[in-house]
């Protein structure tokens, strides 16, 4: 683990309190976890948003803000009970066409359907997740949930992966207490926590010493990552995220 100097554990910190805070959400994908007030809403709406969240934000959000429009007031039952076939069968020519950069409508549907099956079984998709947690206490959330859609290519898979949609979606789900995140998930230890890797946070990190120059954006990388912010942020380390990520966003305007 590499040993950060009491400059960069300061300005950490201090970035962290900069950067989280409510205003963070008004660009952000964490903007649909205000979007219903009840949890079972919240959660779907959540899971879709940040398995979308990649690429230009001004694109990925409008395609999530369909989702929101067409949903019926709520995501939850929406999904499962199908009314989602409306919109990704019937408005549409085909399904092979394209929803969102290389995903189908026929993708989308595939991905629907997996959570449908999930909430004919569980009351809430966090029940679900609980469930399979319980199970399998040793088992990293992230990994639970990529096996748990098994035909869904929008779900991050590989053991190599740094699943960052996932971790950013379990850190709205698990962190409490924050004017971002939601919370809901106090049955798992924020401490377990990874965190969400992206270019911002891979070059950050590179920059502040946190990683080697020549680390990539792997599970490994994501690992070693949290490792460090553990040292800073004992009992939430990824509340890192807001500092690396914050910087980058704020190095990458600075630079235009």
């Amino acid at each position: 683990m590499q040993n950060l100097n009491k400059t960069t554990i300061t300005q950490l910190n201090a970035l962290a309190e900069k950067y989280e805070t409510h205003s963070f959400i008004n660009e952000d994908p964490s903007q649909f976890l205000y979007k219903f007030q009840n949890q079972a809403d919240t959660e779907i709406l959540s899971f879709i948003a940040a398995m979308l969240s990649f690429g230009k934000r001004d694109q990925f959000i409008k395609k999530i803000n369909y989702i929101v429009e067409k949903s019926e007031s709520s995501p939850h039952q929406w999904i499962k009970n199908k009314h989602y076939l409306k919109n990704f069968i019937e408005s549409d020519k085909t399904t092979s066409s394209t929803f969102y950069r290389f995903y189908t409508n026929q993708d989308m549907l595939t991905f629907f359907q997996e959570l449908s099956e999930i909430l004919e079984n569980y009351q809430t998709f966090g029940d679900f997740i609980k469930a399979k947690y319980q199970e399998n206490p040793k088992a990293y959330l992230d990994q639970l949930i990529s096996e748990s859609f098994p035909k869904s290519k929008i779900v991050p898979k590989g053991k190599n992966s740094p699943n960052k949609r996932i971790q950013m979606f379990l850190r709205w789900m698990v962190r409490e207490n924050s004017p971002v995140d939601k919370g809901f998930w106090t049955w798992y230890p924020k401490e377990k926590l990874i965190i969400p890797l992206d270019t911002h946070v891979l070059q950050q990190s590179k920059k502040l010493g946190i990683i080697p120059e020549k680390a990539n954006a792997t599970r490994k990388t994501a690992l070693l990552i949290t490792e460090v912010l553990t040292s800073i942020f004992p009992e939430d380390p990824v509340k890192g995220d807001f500092a690396l990520f914050g910087l980058g966003v704020n190095s990458s305007q600075q630079k235009n």
